[in-house]
């Protein structure tokens, strides 16, 4: 006998595509308020990730391979990224994160806590509520692909 398995409600449905609405518009919300530069992205890939060629940064971030070219030679010059050889294809590079943008993405994972922190205090939300919000998303994330 086939297992049924129970279609979601239209509540369930509609709240699901809130989900995604609003988690969207949060991340909107901390880049325009934070004024967060796009190489953040990136500099979050690495952390997630580890050392990455740039087709598989330009991948995992849904960009051109020239676009991610550029970005990574800004995040170089400013050292927050190193690129050097890859010693599985002489042809390629590898792109890791330096100490100092470990650093920067550090200091930038605070103020983003911090600009949560304050929006969840003026609406009068709990550690419950942010807490259930987490433990919802960590549980729809959880085993993909960490970027």
């Amino acid at each position: 006998m086939p297992s049924q398995q129970l279609l979601p409600s239209a509540a369930t449905l509609d709240l699901s595509s809130d989900l995604v609405v609003y988690a969207a518009r949060l991340m909107r919300l901390v880049r325009r308020t934070l004024d967060l530069p796009a190489s953040v992205r990136v500099l979050t890939i690495l952390d997630a990730i580890g050392p990455l060629g740039i087709t598989e940064l330009s991948r995992a971030d849904g960009c051109s391979q020239p676009t991610m070219s550029a970005q990574i030679a800004q995040l170089v010059e400013s050292g927050l990224v190193s690129k050097e050889p890859n010693p599985a294809d002489a042809r390629a590079s590898l792109v890791t994160l330096t100490e100092a943008g470990r650093a920067d993405l550090a200091e930038v994972r605070e103020r983003i806590s911090h600009l949560i922190a304050e929006r969840l205090e003026s609406r009068n939300r709990t550690q419950a509520d942010l807490e259930a919000a987490v433990s919802v998303l960590r549980d729809l994330v959880e085993g993909e692909s960490p970027v």
